[in-house]
């Protein structure tokens, strides 16, 4: 039986009360699925058109969505039910369910499909599932209060899991999983992102309102970009030129600019946007999730909101 935050037994330490946003888009670029902790439903988006396909119910605190390689599903985690739930992207029908257990968090997928990592902000554990068979093959203890942020390496030989407890990120190698080291120097650490050489890691720092630069062979921060006020996102754009962090208190996107690592432009008229930012694959938008499931479509050359999505 999986437990509910209410029910006696419901894992120690699981704080419901931790907010946080998902924004994925499929490979295509033409389809965005959202949500919020907050809200009991995910929206799904057709972004061409900028209309809601539908609607998806019954969530209890959805955390995290992420679309398989081809489109074709997506996993959506929820931290109240413990379940990690597939659907397929065409018709919206459940095609499944992970059992995760109450705290499942944060989600990433390898780059093939076959594997899904689940952080566990109740039990302090990343698992790893087998998505065809849907079960778990491994449980990693030794974290601490994983949220959101999981990130696998390009070459798919590490597992980069933000701890918000201790402020630090620790390195699980896949082939192994057992955990190798840890970076630390963070502060409130929320979401990570990862240049496509492997070489130099992102993180969002909403409690000194910068984002840390880190040399991952080094495992140290080299140094910080100060931004908006208390960001949460961290996410770099395809072809790596940019870091674009959401910054919750100053309804803001600050855009980095990764040679310089400089803020090269903000983004102004959004609603308490954090770590929900994607880029469509011709690098031309932004896309960002707003308070009310809303998404703001950022045009980057001119970077301005151009038109919203709404729910």
């Amino acid at each position: 039986m999986l437990l509910t935050q209410n029910q006696p037994g419901f894992a120690a330490g699981f704080d419901g009360a931790i907010k946080n946003n998902a924004l994925a888009l499929n490979a295509a670029g033409t389809v965005a699925a959202v949500s919020n902790s907050e809200e009991s439903a995910v929206i799904v988006y057709d972004v061409a058109k900028g209309t809601v396909l539908r609607r998806l119910d019954g969530f209890v605190t959805p955390r995290n969505i992420v679309f398989a390689p081809d489109g074709a599903r997506f996993y959506v985690s929820d931290s109240g039910t413990g379940r990690i739930t597939v659907y397929e992207t065409g018709t919206g029908k459940e095609a499944g369910v992970l059992a995760a257990g109450p705290g499942a968090f944060g989600t990433v997928l390898s780059a093939d499909g076959t594997k899904l990592y689940v952080n566990n902000e109740a039990a302090s554990t990343l698992t790893v599932f087998d998505t065809k068979t849907m079960l778990a093959v491994a449980v990693i203890p030794g974290f601490a209060q994983p949220r959101q942020g999981v990130k696998l390496s390009p070459d798919g030989k590490t597992v980069f899991v933000t701890n918000f407890l201790g402020d630090k990120i620790t390195l699980v190698d896949t082939a192994t999983n057992k955990i190798t080291s840890e970076i630390a120097g963070f502060d409130k650490l929320r979401a990570i992102s990862i240049t496509k050489d492997g070489k130099t890691l992102f993180a969002a720092n909403s409690g000194r309102n910068t984002v840390s630069v880190v040399d991952v062979a080094a495992r140290k921060v080299t140094s910080e970009v100060a931004v908006g006020k208390d960001p949460y996102g961290a996410a770099l754009t395809p072809d790596g030129r940019f870091v674009y962090s959401g910054n919750l208190k100053d309804n803001s996107l600050s855009v980095i600019d990764t040679d310089t690592l400089k803020v090269v432009a903000t983004v102004t008229g959004l609603n308490e946007p954090r770590q929900a930012i994607a880029f469509s694959s011709d690098n031309a938008h932004a896309y960002v999730l707003n308070r009310d499931l809303s998404v703001a479509v950022v045009d980057r050359a001119k970077n301005a909101v151009v038109s919203t999505m709404k729910p």
